[in-house]
């Protein structure tokens, strides 16, 4: 009888899965507990890997863990174990991760292309204690395509030089002087580090101490090139909370040139990824090549905490492709949908004649609304 029992509750509860009121069905949500930033998103052999913040041991913020999923389209997700777990140094906040082709780490063995996570250790013990260097950058390393990482024995690989906070490293490979670039959240601004072996970091320079939106800290960077009529341009993200032009944690960004060691804007606007609240530390995919797919935290840390699911908390945007636009002399970002998500847009029925008087509320609950049917009603005059 207990085993029957047992079998029943486990079969219940994958029925369920999924289904439980306020799941989106068409963004990443984890299965259980908390989920904020994206991390570690990078594209490696047809496959999307999106790791994230990841406290498994509740529904709220706690000691951060990196969580993993993968997907072949962008839109379905298959959840995998947890790829990174707090350690001496701290706990595992957010960072990036590339492919090593080059094999510059020397991580690869037997002809195995190495990826290679960076990441904040966050030290908690240096936090209660008042230090102004508890966070510090790090490395981990895969030769299965993610399943399974390997801290660097030499971790910290760049130390706190004493700013409280220091983090959220964004690296990618900058072909033309054939090194790695860090851009990295440094309090107020951001600070750009280079590395030929991922191991070892040089500072190169500062931006944004005067510039830009500064209601919050800076948080969660990037940095990738797209063109404009043909003319290369870079842009830098930058996620800060609070300060969001609607309250809260938002993203901003800036459109410039750089040349390897600074980025320099072409104005200094200040510029709003999203103006709507649920959206944070957005970053982009590594090794996408031209193409630039953004996705962030579709969430606020005004009321991330207040959501009113049970088993799980927190879910991610629509993946969107990024391009540059001018209107009126001023280049400006744009995002669309994967154009992935188009399949799963099904043929809509059309029911005529049908007589409203006035209006009609309707109120559906999660569950009625499974199988993704929904009415639109339109008043006749």
């Amino acid at each position: 009888m207990v085993s029957i029992c047992s079998l029943v509750t486990a079969q219940q509860q994958k029925t369920n899965l999924y289904n439980e009121p306020f799941r989106p069905q068409l963004h990443f949500s984890p299965k259980a507990h908390w989920m904020n930033d994206p991390n570690g998103m990078v594209y490696f052999n047809h496959t999307y890997h999106l790791f994230f913040q990841y406290y498994p041991g509740g529904t709220v913020w706690g000691p951060m863990h990196w969580g993993h999923a993968i997907s072949k389209d962008l839109v379905h997700w298959q959840q995998l174990p947890i790829a990174l777990y707090p350690d001496s140094l701290g706990y595992i906040f957010s960072g990036s991760a590339v492919v090593d082709s080059n094999n510059t780490s020397g991580f690869g063995k037997n002809g195995k292309i190495p990826l290679v996570a960076i990441f904040t250790h966050h030290d908690p013990k240096g936090e209660r204690a008042g230090t102004d260097n508890f966070q510090n950058e790090s490395i981990a390393y895969s030769l299965d395509e993610g399943r399974t990482w390997t801290k660097y024995s030499g971790n910290p690989v760049l130390k706190n030089p004493g700013i409280r906070d220091f983090r959220d490293p964004k690296v990618m490979w900058y072909a033309k002087d054939k090194k790695w670039v860090m851009t990295l959240a440094t309090k107020d601004h951001i600070t750009f580090y280079s590395s030929r072996d991922l191991k070892t970091w040089a500072k190169e320079s500062e931006f944004g101490k005067e510039i830009g939106a500064h209601g919050g800290v800076w948080e969660c960077p990037d940095l990738f090139p797209l063109k404009l009529n043909g003319k290369q341009y870079w842009v830098l993200v930058v996620n800060l909370n609070p300060g969001g032009p609607n309250g809260g944690s938002a993203t901003q960004y800036f459109v410039g040139q750089f040349d390897g060691e600074q980025f320099v804007p072409v104005d200094d606007q200040i510029k709003w990824l999203d103006y709507g609240p649920d959206e944070y530390a957005g970053i982009t995919w590594n090794n996408t090549g031209s193409r630039k797919i953004f996705l962030g935290w579709m969430s606020n840390w005004s009321y991330a905490t207040q959501v009113p699911t049970a088993s799980w908390r927190s879910a991610m945007t629509i993946p969107r492709d990024l391009k540059l636009i001018s209107i009126d002399g001023n280049i400006l970002l744009t995002s669309m949908p994967v154009k992935a998500i188009l399949k799963l847009k099904q043929q809509p029925i059309l029911a005529g004649n049908v007589h409203v008087k006035k209006y009609m509320l309707v109120t559906l609950r999660p569950a009625q609304l499974r199988d993704g049917t929904f009415w639109i009603f339109k008043p006749t005059p």
